[in-house]
């Protein structure tokens, strides 16, 4: 049980995810550390199919990667992916 707010919760309560070091890497990846303080590299070629993200194609764009407030950018904000997301579906570094 934990309290947040004044308000009581069954279970445990779960670290919020975000990120705090981003770096772009060769092939649509990125090197991600986050607020657990583990590294680890999302591949994001498969997204690139969707069409919120098919602007981050483009190599230039992609590499234009910054945080703001714990979640991964581009575009001056216009796109964006949950820092939940990238932990859950990235491998952790050293990993294959």
């Amino acid at each position: 049980m934990y309290v947040l707010d004044g308000i009581a919760y069954a279970g445990k309560q779960e670290p919020v995810i975000k990120v705090c070091g981003v770096r772009p890497l060769v092939g649509h990846k990125l090197w991600l550390r986050f607020t657990t303080g583990e590294a680890k590299v999302f591949d994001f070629t498969p997204l690139l199919k969707e069409p919120g993200f098919a602007p981050l194609a483009n190599e230039h764009t992609f590499a234009g990667v910054y945080i703001d407030y714990g979640v991964t950018v581009w575009n001056d904000g216009d796109i964006d992916i949950a820092p939940e997301y990238l932990y859950e579906h990235a491998v952790t570094k050293g990993s294959s």
